[in-house]
């Protein structure tokens, strides 16, 4: 593999955030929406920390299989309309993947050694 690279990459602080993809396994998420059973197989939870703010969950998005068999988008926003809290009616499934996506990132605290050349 021949690689070049150079530049010194900078990150805004302003608003930073994490995605967090996670592969469910099959059958283990039904997602309900207007009465059509849909089974997800994998799930993106975004997580920003606005300013100096905590780390908050915002938004996790599935890929989905409907009863027709083709794959599908699906969304919710983890947040309230005023973004200072979460959303009202969040099922605990969905919320306990946002767990899964926290943990599995360190708590969004995520750690990583660069390989020495």
């Amino acid at each position: 593999m021949d690689w070049s690279a150079n530049g010194e990459p900078v990150v805004s602080q302003d608003d930073p955030q994490v995605h967090v993809g996670l592969d469910l396994q099959q059958g283990t998420l039904i997602l309900t929406q207007d009465g059509t059973d849909f089974v997800a197989y994998h799930a993106l939870v975004e997580f920003a920390s606005p300013g100096e703010s905590p780390w908050v969950a915002q938004k996790v998005s599935f890929s989905a299989k409907g009863p027709d068999g083709i794959s599908v988008g699906l969304s919710v926003d983890l947040l309230n309309d005023t973004w200072d809290g979460p959303r009202d009616g969040v099922p605990a499934a969905i919320w306990k993947v946002v767990a899964l996506a926290a943990t599995s990132a360190g708590d969004v605290g995520i750690t990583f050694t660069s390989p020495t050349p």
